[in-house]
């Protein structure tokens, strides 16, 4: 959050330089720190998401995906982060992964794609699809967390071990708490695992189906 915070507070000096500021004007009182004010607007935080240079993976990356779907979606789909597909076209699960995802929400959930929102733990591609570390983790997380704080939905459904862990911080293996109904003050959080893992580990789609019928009941009594 702090880098966060510096990185706006170098834009707006860049602007007032622009405007016909020194930086001598600026009293030092104005540069107090404060918690990183991002907008309120899911359209203005894209743009903004999508200049970040916050960690090393934006110079790997082709495209920023920030996420897509319905503004105001009741469940929302938090992955790991962006895989090759991913970064070329700008847009959350649409390789293998992603098709199985939407068929899992047409199939079990009856929804459509465009019903949910979609986004993920961090927004560039780590190079050769590894895990987020730490610093790139938690440099992105507050992207995500005011998405939620935007989207508000009722339910998120955390996929695979990375999502769970940055979004909830508890390090429990996802073997041992998926398909949990975990209550927090704005949603209700259902974790299960990563669709990339199901089309590794087939037998495990049988559990994972079971975790979407938990979410669709939920929906139901929402």
């Amino acid at each position: 959050m702090r880098r966060l915070h510096n990185a706006l507070q170098l834009k707006q000096l860049a602007l007032l330089k622009q405007m016909g500021y020194r930086y001598t004007d600026v009293k030092p009182s104005d540069l107090d720190p404060e918690p990183a004010q991002l907008p309120d607007d899911l359209e203005e935080l894209r743009r903004l998401v999508e200049q970040c240079h916050l960690c090393d993976l934006a110079k790997s990356r082709h495209k920023v995906v920030f996420g897509e779907g319905d503004p105001h979606a009741r469940l929302m789909f938090v992955g790991e982060g962006p895989g090759a597909t991913e970064d070329q076209t700008g847009r959350p699960f649409v390789g293998r992964a992603g098709e199985l995802l939407t068929r899992m929400i047409e199939n079990v959930l009856h929804l459509r794609r465009e019903e949910v929102y979609i986004a993920n733990i961090v927004k560039c591609r780590p190079p050769g699809n590894r895990v987020p570390t730490p610093t790139e983790a938690f440099t992105c997380r507050p992207y995500l967390l005011k998405q939620i704080e935007i989207i508000r939905p009722r339910i998120i459904m955390t996929l695979g071990a990375t999502a769970y862990r940055y979004l909830t911080n508890d390090e429990t293996p996802i073997s041992r708490v998926r398909g949990h109904i975990i209550q927090s003050d704005h949603y209700t959080l259902v974790p299960t695992f990563h669709p990339s893992y199901l089309l590794r580990n087939p037998s495990a789609k049988k559990q994972a189906w079971e975790d979407l019928l938990k979410v669709k009941a939920l929906l139901e009594k929402k």
